[in-house]
């Protein structure tokens, strides 16, 4: 057939130009070529040299990313415009294939124009982006040359009567309008930017954020096609392939998405609704208004978005049904009758009758359905993300302002408060995620039931009635589930908790030889938790099940009611696919229903949570109240700026960056003036309506002098402090400060309290380096930092920790000693370069030597010289002297104030108590040995002191570990292919623990699920193609056969969609039960191995780390990796039978297949690289952000004391901006997946549609399986990105099983001896002879030896000593009799056997030790001395007896019963060492061992103590190691160390009378 521009038929009206040029339709087609000619001549020039040479820079600076006036219109409009043109196209072919030539005139001009549409917005981008608005003239003649173009086609039509009929007369017009919208919004860029016409043009700057290279997340800025499809992520996501993603790469928040931002948004939606006149809501209520006002909008559009994808979602069952249906009829195409201006004319109905149509159709509908979904997805995360970052940040301006009563009373735990922060706000920003359903959904289920209803009739809303009848029913199993799940933490918390004791104790429970006990404890928890996993398990499983099932079911009750009631109606497959596709559509809001109303409810609890928080106690605002007059201006500030006051007590200036205040002033003290702080009539309070805590407090505290409190215990000492701070309630009285602060704004002096250094008695640590928690904010002075360094004789703690002052302190200080902890506390606040100093009690965690040390080095030299004002809280009384001002108080009063001479004078009753006490005091003073107490507990403890938060960074490097090092490139390489790598090993070890026939019916099961799935949709194809042959024939025969008979047909399908139910739910089952029966496993084997690992094994592995391993890993196993692995399975193995189905239908597709399979292939590849990267990150950000929380909770005094608030707050901006630009990327990467997925989807559907209706029109393929290849190509396009997103979180989440196969690989201890049982004496060891031979003992075969060729021997029922200092191998000593540390040479006969050959529980069990530092587990105190239950009570009684605790336990309520927490919390460290004691004395055993067990007693109960250990033991051998040398002076033997190596051994007396002794000189020092 010829072609020709204006066709080639003979009698052509085409050439004939009698009624002039334009009414000759031709012409006037070829006169609308012109523009478009044009403007490709025109731009194709400029953008090839123009853009050619800068296009790479253009990516570089995105700085000049400006949009144009008009700019999301114009790519809307250009958008349609393509559309148009393309049906234009479309309708030119169609209706041109009557005709006997091609006229090219219908859709050579329509393609043309597609091209410039193209053109012309890859122009515009260009400049867009250059900055070049000039060039935009070219735009401009197009759209006005395009425009008068196709109005004179538009006129001519009109003259020759084409009308509303013709869909050419329609495209025409909206061609018209498109054109002439496009030149409007060319016009106002001109307007606006003054580009041409004008004689000034107008500069314009792009956005701040953009000028700020350090903004990486371009989502708000770049053009509308790159928002809807994340162009911009490409270059992002390549980058994470080539290296791993950390903070630095994801950059900063865009200012627009900054929690300050949104914060600000917030507060002011909370101040608008309290400015009204109206009564404004109260409560929750007012929150939701708050949360509506601020974060609204955007969630109208995401609903638009849902609502508008959910419509366009219907797209594919009608174009099914349409296809299928003119497929049947052979697309059998009708002649056009009319023929105007020489060309034919079809109508839209004509134009949608043709299939080709309808499948491209699809395909738009498709591309715009999944591209307004992420859409409305992203929009609604982000919003989230947003809300969730202003209410944390709402929460933390809340806790700095929170009284501290609501704390110590009890009202708020720090609990609570993390809670609400970790899980609360998470609840709301998921809720706003998933609100758009909440109007989406009622849209979807109406309009699908209405289409049923158009296709099947009746019939179909019985389908539609089981589905939605069994929504409650999932609704019921959903929050069955949760319960579970609720219950299954309550067990999973109480097994960690026995966990963490278990680790914390475990040196304990070796000497002691109990593991048993508390393994089986924490199985039996264990087996608890399991059977909750099962109901969580089975309610899981039927979840899936139902998910599963209710559609076959729904189809089937359809399907077999509608061919067996409506005989008449016919059942074609048009219908019986287009209902097929409408089902799944259905299921899918119902799914959601569940778990959208669960959401709902939990936000409302959340937010009623939140407003009982909010609406909290503050603390109070002190205003000053003294007389003097030139304060009277100080008022009028606050109320100017009401925010500053808010931050309580603040000297209103602005942030602490303009350093407008002098920190340190020189004091110029006069007479009247020379106060630092007075209470007058001071009564303080606690609880608003309790007793007041401090009553009449009338002081004041000297300015640049050391004031001392003192009084016993509970008397208020500390109360008084925080009274003064501004902590307690105020009931009367007048605390004034006379400080005078320059105020910010008018310079005028205010009396308010400036910054005070204080150190409160519990140590506030927080999660940072040492370094970091002395200078506490403060610029770094290194010789200040010495100097408080050594006041605090902190050195040679630093010399210990493996990175010295920069090794990050855990939470609370998890990794140092009491003393430590205390000592960093005070050299805090010695560092400060405050006027003020208080400090709590700093003495109370360090023995004598260590405070003397502090007192003068640190207390009068570098504060009380300095002129500072201290205030010291304390009870060591020797150091009254040093005072220049003493509060002596009593029961919550000032029992007396003054110097000490006053005192002495006026009250010599309390100086003579004073000086009796002292004296006993300073007996106390122990020089040598003192450092040593503290730190020999933190040299052994040393390598396993780091915390949780590195555990979690070793996690992350572990996967990397096994790869061997290597040259720096290689390396880096070789872990960039580990990072794309599956972990197949840790899948296998997965899959391996299930076992084999679990295993094998997993696997079958699945497999035969989806055969049946796909064979009773094959069988519809079926049964529907023949019913549609007959009916044809009958119409065509004329004659009446007999009826279409439905039965053997139903029969069939009704038995597959029953064997496809029952498989459901095999299947679902299968996977849950793997998931137990793995689970079960690998805690079992992590366990058992853990609790037998050497003792070294704890010392040089985190304790975080082994715990992590207990919680999150455990819980990723037990409840996370089976609902991904049957998720991944199922979407999987759906994608794989709708392949299989449609090259079954349409071999051609194979073909296509291959390309867009490699794309997927490449696609998933990289984004699972990201997505792990992005996940870890988004993890990782969200640690440091609560515990922030936690600190600043726990610390709030200290800040408030320090007036370090702002800091706090914008360290939690910080905070929370990382997790939140973390969380948007990993959102961001999910779209851009998911969006890729989608568009490859529809290119299947594409493809297969074209080839089937090709398939079925020129090889007679019944239109049945036309309609099956087309339902199984919509479902791959569902499921792709399902697919790849359950391979990237099953990616993450096999790398716990990693993790734990790790330490599961862990060498044991060997338990097992040489000797069997009936070798040993039943009551050995009964005489408690010790030979100790030649023994040389190292800590690791890889470590220097600790004890080196130690020989001595040690008689039954002696009493020996053994003293050295620090580091001389005392405790290895006391550990190589319990076989805890390697012996390399030599032996150990305990009563004539070698302790090597026998087994180590037996060993372990017959000896007994007292360790220094004192463990006690929860429990009762039964458990605690006797958790193996051998003892009567009677034996227990006489040993707390011995301990001098028998009267402490029997006020105890229930006695022995009574409760200890954990820790032993809620006992003193005395008394928790004195319980130690009597759990050894339980023990009856011949050898007893006690390294430095009495260092936290004080001296009276020590000497109680040792005489009871000469009597209680005299027929024992006691093994004493010796802080305190004067404890073992009453010994029988004495050996002193050094080295490793014994230097003396020999009787105390004999060694004492030689001069030169070591031993002699130690006693000297004790004195």
């Amino acid at each position: 057939m010829s072609l020709a521009f204006c066709g080639s038929e003979n009698n052509s009206a085409a050439y004939k130009v009698n009624d002039g040029v334009l009414n000759n339709g031709c012409f006037v087609d070829a006169l609308n070529l012109v523009p478009h000619v044009f403007l490709l001549f025109i731009t194709f020039p400029i953008l090839f040299i123009g853009w050619g040479s800068q296009s790479s820079k253009v990516h570089i600076h995105h700085s000049t990313w400006l949009h144009f006036p008009g700019h999301n219109l114009r790519w809307i409009l250009t958008f349609i415009l393509l559309f148009v043109l393309v049906c234009e196209i479309a309708e030119g072919i169609v209706s041109d294939g009557v005709a006997e030539s091609r006229h090219l005139h219908l859709y050579m001009p329509p393609g043309m124009a597609f091209l410039a549409a193209i053109t012309s917005i890859v122009y515009y981008h260009n400049i867009e982006t250059s900055n070049f608005p000039k060039l935009l003239i070219a735009l401009l003649v197009y759209w006005t040359l395009a425009f008068i173009t196709k109005t004179i086609k538009f006129v001519k039509f009109c003259d020759h009567g084409v009308g509303l009929l013709q869909l050419r007369f329609c495209l025409t017009g909206l061609l018209v309008a498109l054109y002439g919208m496009l030149l409007v919004v060319e016009i106002n860029v001109i307007r606006v930017r003054r580009y041409v016409f004008f004689k000034k043009t107008k500069e314009v700057k792009p956005p701040e954020d953009l000028q700020d290279l350090g903004v990486r997340f371009l989502q708000p800025f770049v053009n509308l096609l790159s928002k809807g499809t994340y162009w911009w992520m490409n270059t992002f996501i390549k980058t994470a392939h080539k290296k791993p993603i950390d903070l630095k790469a994801i950059g900063k928040l865009p200012i627009a998405m900054r929690a300050l931002t949104n914060y600000t948004r917030l507060n002011e939606a909370f101040k608008a609704q309290k400015n009204k006149t109206t009564p404004y809501p109260q409560g929750s209520k007012s929150i939701w208004y708050a949360l509506c006002c601020a974060f609204g909008r955007p969630l109208v559009l995401s609903s638009t978005f849902r609502i508008l994808a959910d419509l366009l979602g219907f797209a594919g069952p009608l174009c099914i049904s349409g296809i299928v249906h003119h497929v049947g009829k052979g697309n059998n195409t009708f002649r056009p009758q009319i023929k105007i201006l020489g060309v034919s004319f079809i109508s839209s109905q004509e134009f949608l009758a043709n299939a080709y149509v309808l499948a491209v159709l699809l395909f738009f509908a498709l591309l715009l359905q999944r591209t307004f979904l992420q859409a409305s997805y992203y929009v609604a995360i982000e919003t989230g993300i947003n809300l969730r970052g202003a209410i944390q940040t709402k929460i933390y301006n809340k806790i700095m302002r929170l009284s501290t009563s609501n704390m110590s009373m009890g009202e708020m735990t720090a609990g609570q408060i993390c809670n609400l922060v970790a899980i609360d706000t998470n609840q709301l920003m998921w809720f706003f995620f998933l609100c758009p359903n909440l109007w989406a959904m009622p849209v979807q289920i109406i309009v699908g039931v209405i289409l049923l209803y158009y296709l099947l009739g009746i019939s179909a809303l019985i389908g539609a009635a089981v589905i939605i009848v069994l929504a409650p029913v999932q609704y019921f199993v959903a929050t069955k589930l949760s319960q579970a799940q609720r219950s299954t933490l309550e067990y999973s918390n109480e097994r960690l908790k026995k966990t963490n004791e278990m680790l914390r104790g475990i040196k304990l429970l070796k000497l002691y030889a109990w593991e048993h006990i508390f393994h089986s404890s924490v199985e039996e928890t264990r087996q608890k938790e399991m059977t909750s996993l099962k109901a969580f398990a089975l309610y899981t499983s039927i979840s899936i099940f139902m998910n599963a099932a209710i559609p076959i079911a729904a189809v089937l009750i359809t399907f077999v009611v509608h061919a067996h009631l409506f005989e008449t109606a016919a059942f074609s497959p048009s219908e019986a696919f287009a209902s097929l596709s409408l089902f799944h559509i259905l299921v899918t809001p119902l799914f959601l229903l569940s778990s959208v109303i669960r959401s709902t409810v939990k936000a409302l609890v959340s937010v009623q949570k939140l407003s009982e928080f909010l609406s909290s106690e503050e603390i109070g605002e002190e205003h000053d109240k003294c007389s003097e007059p030139r304060c009277k201006e100080s008022h009028s500030k606050y109320q100017a700026v009401p925010l500053k006051v808010v931050n309580r007590k603040r000297p209103a200036r602005e942030d602490w960056d303009n350093d407008s205040f002098p920190l340190r002033r020189p004091v110029n003290i006069t007479e009247a003036d020379n106060y630092c702080v007075k209470v007058t009539h001071g009564f303080f309070t606690w609880t608003p309506e309790g007793v007041p805590t401090l009553s009449s407090v009338d002081i004041r505290i000297p300015q640049g002098q050391l004031t001392m409190i003192v009084g016993q215990v509970g008397c208020g000492k500390s109360s008084l402090l925080l009274g003064i701070l501004g902590e307690m309630q105020k009931v009367s009285g007048n605390v004034i400060w006379n400080s005078s602060i320059p105020d910010s704004e008018t310079g005028e002096n205010v009396r308010k309290r400036g910054p005070v250094a204080y150190a409160s008695q519990k140590p506030w640590l927080l999660n940072a380096t040492v370094e970091e928690n002395i200078t506490f904010e403060s610029p770094f002075n290194k010789q200040r930092y010495k100097a408080v360094i050594d006041a605090c004789s902190l050195q040679p703690d630093i010399d210990i920790l493996p990175h010295g002052d920069q090794t990050q302190i855990g939470e609370r200080g998890i990794n140092l000693s009491g003393g430590q902890r205390q000592r960093i506390s005070v050299a805090r606040a010695l560092y400060q370069q405050t006027n003020v100093v208080f400090l709590d009690d700093p003495f109370s965690a360090l023995d004598i030597h260590l405070s003397d040390h502090l007192m003068q080095e640190g207390i009068l030299k570098m504060l009380r010289d300095d002129k500072r004002t201290v205030v010291l809280v304390t009870h060591k009384l020797q150091y009254l002297p040093h005072a220049d001002w003493i509060i002596a108080m009593k029961d919550g009063t000032i029992q007396r104030e003054g110097t000490l001479k006053d005192i002495q004078k006026s009250e010599s009753e309390l100086f003579e108590h004073w000086k009796t006490l002292m004296n006993r005091q300073d007996q106390e003073l122990e020089k040598e040995t003192s450092v040593e107490r503290k730190t020999v507990l933190d040299r052994k403890n040393l390598q396993r002191t780091m915390y949780p938060r590195e555990a979690l960074l070793q996690d992350d490097e572990e996967d990397e570990d096994e790869i061997p090092e290597s040259d720096d490139e290689d390396n880096l390489s070789s872990v960039l292919h580990q990072r794309a790598k599956m972990p197949w090993q840790a899948c296998g070890k997965y899959l391996s623990s299930a076992g084999f026939l679990l295993l094998l019916l997993l696997v079958l099961s699945q497999l035969l699920k989806h055969t049946v799935m796909v064979s009773i949709d094959y069988w519809l194809a079926h049964w529907t193609s023949v019913a549609i042959s007959i009916e044809v024939e009958k119409n065509c025969s004329h004659c009446e056969v007999l009826r279409f008979n439905h039965s053997p047909y139903s029969r069939v399908f009704s038995i597959l969609c029953c064997l496809g139910i029952i498989l459901c739910l095999v299947t679902s089952i299968a996977v849950e039960w793997t998931g137990l029966k793995v689970a079960k496993k690998l805690h079992c084997f992590l366990l058992n191995k853990i609790i037998l690992a050497p003792m070294r094994f704890f010392e040089t592995t985190p304790l975080g780390s082994i715990l992590n391993r207990f919680s999150a890993d455990c819980n990723t196993i037990d409840q996370h990796i089976p609902s991904t692995l049957e998720c991944l399975s199922r979407s999987t193995l759906l994608c794989l039978s709708a392949l299989a189905v449609i090259s079954y239908v349409t071999p051609v597709f194979l073909i296509a297949l291959v390309p867009l399979a490699i794309i997927c292939y490449f696609i998933q590849k990289y984004f699972r690289v990201a997505s792990r990267d992005l996940q870890q990150l988004d993890d990782s950000t969200q640690l440091p952000l609560l515990s922030h929380f936690s600190e600043t909770v726990e610390g709030l005094t200290t800040i408030r004391a320090f007036r370090y608030e702002s800091r706090f707050k914008q360290k939690l901006l910080e905070y929370t901006d990382s997790n939140n630009i973390a969380s948007l990327f990993l959102t961001a990467a999910n779209r851009w997946l998911e969006v890729r997925m989608e568009y490859i989807g529809a290119c299947v559907v594409l493809i297969a549609a074209v080839a089937s209706i090709t398939n079925s029109l020129y090889y007679q393929l019944s239109s049945g399986f036309v309609g099956l290849g087309l339902t199984y190509a919509l479902m791959v396009s569902n499921y792709l990105n399902w697919m790849v997103r359950n391979l990237a979180d099953m990616e993450l989440q096999l790398g716990a099983v990693k993790r734990l196969n790790g330490l599961i690989k862990t060498e044991a201890e060997n338990y097992e001896g040489l000797l069997s049982p009936a070798q040993i004496p039943q009551n050995w060891p009964d005489q408690g002879e010790i030979q100790i031979q030649n023994l040389s003992v190292r800590y690791d075969s890889s470590l220097k030896p600790v004890l080196k060729h130690v020989s001595a021997h040690i008689s039954p029922g002696q009493k020996t000593g053994i003293c050295g200092r620090t580091g001389s191998g005392k405790s290895s000593f006391s550990l190589a009799f319990f076989r805890m540390v390697d012996t390399f040479e030599g032996r150990i006969i305990i009563d004539g056997i070698d302790i090597a050959k026998l087994p180590l529980q037996t060993l372990r069990s017959r000896l007994s030790i007292i360790l220094q530092d004192p463990i006690l587990f929860s429990g009762t105190i039964r458990f605690n001395l006797d958790p193996e239950k051998k003892c009567t009570d009677n034996m227990l009684w006489e040993a707390l007896e011995i301990a001098q605790l028998k009267h402490v336990v029997k006020a105890l309520p229930g006695g022995l019963d009574a409760i200890v927490t954990e820790g032993g919390e809620n006992f003193s460290q005395g008394q928790r060492q004195l319980f130690c004691l009597a759990r050894a004395f339980v023990r009856k055993t011949s050898i007893f061992i006690m390294d430095e067990a009495t260092a936290s007693i004080d001296m009276a109960t020590e000497n109680i103590l040792q005489k009871v250990v000469m009597t209680a033991f005299a027929d024992r051998t006691v093994v004493t190691i010796a802080h305190r040398v004067h404890t073992i002076l009453n010994a029988d033997m004495v050996i002193v160390m050094k080295r490793g190596v014994i230097l003396e051994y020999d009787k105390p007396e004999i060694l004492l009378e030689q001069e030169d002794s070591v031993f002699a000189s130690f006693v000297q020092a004790d004195k």
